[in-house]
């Protein structure tokens, strides 16, 4: 029987995110819920030498009361791309793989996505494309409450709620990080902290972050 999953769309999302990505035959990435902030689907978190640091797409003000995932558009305010690359790169200029990917990665942030979902799902795609992934991911078409036979992660891979009671599956494999003398290992920042620090051996912690019990 096939293993099924939904998950919300995310920005850079953590490791546990791609796990599921990793384990799953089909993966269903959720267009038609209502935005919310203060969620993974506008939020990433890298490491810093002062340790976790949240880096946050701002998001124009919608017309109506609650915006389909799928409709929200990118903000231009603050600077955010300038912002968010600088800190990319003051925590990953020292990493073993900063240097091999930065020039392709960059150019998410020198192009201007209108909308949210559509740059993290370009973000996603390559991504899974460095580690040799081929997952199977498909938008949603409508919103479905109690998806029948599909494990619902929409809410479940949150900022605010801890992994390690959301989510028995996921056991974070330590690997190398640039501050980890500093500030010990972070589990379940962003994938471009495992990307940036192993390469395409990140494959292999992805697979040992997921717990199969069959």
């Amino acid at each position: 029987m096939e293993k099924e999953i939904l998950l919300s769309s995310a920005y850079l999302a953590p490791v546990e995110y791609y796990t599921k990505l990793y384990a799953y035959d089909k993966v269903y990435v959720e267009r038609f819920d209502h935005y919310a902030k203060q969620t993974y689907r506008n939020r990433c978190v890298i490491a810093s030498a002062a340790g976790p640091l949240a880096l946050t797409i701002p998001t124009e003000k919608s017309d109506e009361q609650k915006c389909l995932m799928k409709d929200v558009r990118i903000s231009d305010h603050g600077n955010w791309r300038h912002v968010h690359w600088n800190a990319f790169v003051a925590g990953y200029k020292h990493s073993p793989f900063f240097d091999y990917y930065a020039d392709e990665f960059l150019e998410f942030y020198k192009r201007r996505y209108t909308f949210l979902y559509d740059f993290n799902a370009g973000l996603c795609q390559w991504i899974c494309r460095q580690l040799d992934m081929q997952p199977c991911i498909v938008p949603t078409d409508d919103f479905c409450v109690s998806p029948e036979g599909v494990e619902d992660f929409r809410e479940r891979i949150h900022p605010k709620k801890p992994f390690e009671a959301n989510d028995p599956r996921f056991v974070p494999k330590p690997y190398y990080q640039v501050f980890d003398a500093q500030t010990g290992f972070l589990p379940n920042l962003s994938i471009i902290d495992l990307l940036f620090n192993m390469g395409p051996e990140g494959l292999l912690v992805l697979k040992e972050s997921f717990y199969n019990e069959e």
